[in-house]
């Protein structure tokens, strides 16, 4: 089984765009949106097509075949 990488967020929710171009993977908004409306973007298993999609912390994020374990930052 793949080992996914561990994000750690500082909140326990943030929308998907912003949490792709905080994360580096695309630069804009627009690149975010196109990525999802690709369908190369899944969370927790399923094809987002929102790109305002809450992500909370232990969902499991997929963007073009790479993983991802969203986990919030404990002080």
């Amino acid at each position: 089984m793949k080992q996914s990488e561990v994000i750690s967020i500082s909140t326990e929710v943030i929308q998907l765009d912003q949490l792709m171009k905080w994360m580096g993977v695309v630069v804009t908004g627009g690149q975010a949106r196109f990525l999802i409306m690709e369908g190369k973007v899944q969370v927790n298993g399923n094809i987002v097509t929102a790109r305002r999609k809450k992500i909370y912390s232990g969902d499991f994020l997929k963007i073009d075949n790479l993983e991802y374990k969203i986990m919030q930052e404990i002080e």
